[in-house]
């Protein structure tokens, strides 16, 4: 009886042992046998890689993507803790949103596959130039652009009409101001919907509409620059205007759209699946208009959001993986598909499709397709950085001060230096 167990108990302890062993199973990592090529990504972009991978192996044979669904902030948490070891225990292609890869690229140069070193620069000029520089050093490319959040103002074509608001009469963001107040007194309600004090999309849009971020292009802290108050003064004005609606957290902000609480929405593009889906009865009473400019005639292109693939360089299929990749993210079929889930393309040849130039009838016969494409050449590139995250922290807090009283430049100057000291250590 003791031998018995002595020899289960030793069992179990190999059993645990060799479960630990990289901490990887054999279905999520980088490895498996024949030409399986493995991914981790979230969401919506899981059909679509499935479904790419179904046309890709009429064509080769043998070829198999196995798919790990996770959420985002685990396909984040795994990769971190991957790079840290090496690269051991990831897979072979992994999904990287915009302000997140920077960083990543920044504090593991060696960690990615060299898309340049295989080819893949023949392919730049299908890419706006905002997504080949951030996924760029030193002249190389480093991922295969993906998705993109080009903006523009979602907004009710019935609420501006009977408020005798002309959209197109909109040229700068006082003229956008004074069309809320004018909303606010003949409709009865707020122009749009903000979150004070968790959220700070309109400030990040605006900084990107002025080309640049939380730090400027060398890198170096910008949130006390002349750009940085102008996108934080247009917080202040809005919110002191009395025509915003302080909705708390993304629930908030849909049902203020969807219940038509509010009559716009400054937005990447991908707000059109949430209002679609959550407010089909109000097909042909929505339209876009491009972002206001700070002045008239000035730029009204900007981003916000948007996500990449990337190759571990650690990938015992990289070959069979860049492969799959360059095919994924050059074929206007599986872009038209990925359309369709609600992921703004950033492949430029598919912008001549009939899905990008047809009338939208939710949208009021509007082309809205076509004012997204067209604007995605005049977005700026701008600068995440590793330090993106810790950045957007203290951004948040600006945002939540200025909107509840603070002064602008007292407010910035404090998140410049609490970043500065955060940086630091």
């Amino acid at each position: 009886m003791k031998r018995w167990f002595s020899l289960i108990s030793f069992a179990l302890i190999l059993t645990l042992v060799l479960a630990g062993c990289g901490g990887k199973s054999a279905n999520e990592t980088s490895g498996s046998g024949g030409k399986e090529v493995v991914a981790w990504a979230w969401n919506i972009n899981v059909p679509v890689l499935k479904k790419a991978a179904a046309e890709y192996q009429k064509e080769n044979p043998g070829f198999k993507l196995k798919v790990v669904d996770m959420g985002r902030e685990d396909v984040y948490s795994k990769l971190t803790t991957g790079l840290q070891a090496g690269g051991k225990g990831l897979p072979d292609i992994v999904l990287v949103e915009d302000d997140r890869f920077q960083g990543y690229l920044d504090a593991f140069p060696k960690a990615f596959l060299n898309l340049s070193k295989k080819g893949f620069d023949k392919q730049e000029d299908k890419f706006p130039e905002f997504k080949r520089a951030l996924l760029s050093k030193n002249g190389d490319m480093y991922g295969f652009p993906f998705d993109a959040g080009p903006t523009g103002v979602f907004y009710r074509t019935d609420y501006f009409e009977k408020a005798g608001v002309d959209p197109n009469s909109i040229k700068t963001w006082d003229d956008y101001i004074a069309a809320g107040k004018k909303i606010k007194e003949k409709v009865g309600v707020d122009l749009l919907g903000l979150d004070f004090n968790n959220d700070d999309g309109l400030f990040r849009m605006a900084l990107t509409q002025q080309g640049t971020f939380y730090f400027n292009n060398k890198g170096k802290l910008n949130l006390t620059s002349k750009e940085a108050k102008k996108a934080m003064e247009l917080n202040k004005k809005l919110k002191e205007a009395g025509i915003v609606k302080n909705t708390v957290g993304w629930d908030a902000s849909i049902s203020a759209l969807a219940e038509g609480k509010v009559a716009s929405s400054p937005s990447g593009a991908w707000l059109f699946g949430s209002i679609t889906q959550q407010a089909p009865d109000l097909k042909g009473k929505w339209g876009v208009f491009l972002l206001p400019s700070f002045e008239e005639g000035g730029n009204r292109a900007s981003n916000l959001g948007g996500s990449n693939y990337v190759i571990s360089a650690n990938s015992q299929k990289a070959d069979e993986a860049y492969k799959f990749m360059e095919y994924f993210s050059t074929t206007d079929k599986v872009q038209e598909e990925a359309m369709k889930g609600g992921l703004f393309p950033s492949l430029n040849t598919v912008y001549s499709s009939k899905l990008f130039t047809a009338q939208d009838e939710y949208f009021n016969n509007q082309t809205i397709w076509k004012t997204f494409a067209d604007e995605m050449k005049d977005i700026k590139p701008v600068n995440f950085t590793g330090n993106y995250s810790v950045a957007n922290s203290e951004a948040v807090k600006a945002v939540s001060e200025v909107t509840n009283g603070k002064g602008v430049t007292e407010s910035l100057e404090a998140a410049q230096k609490r970043l500065e000291n955060r940086i630091k250590k």
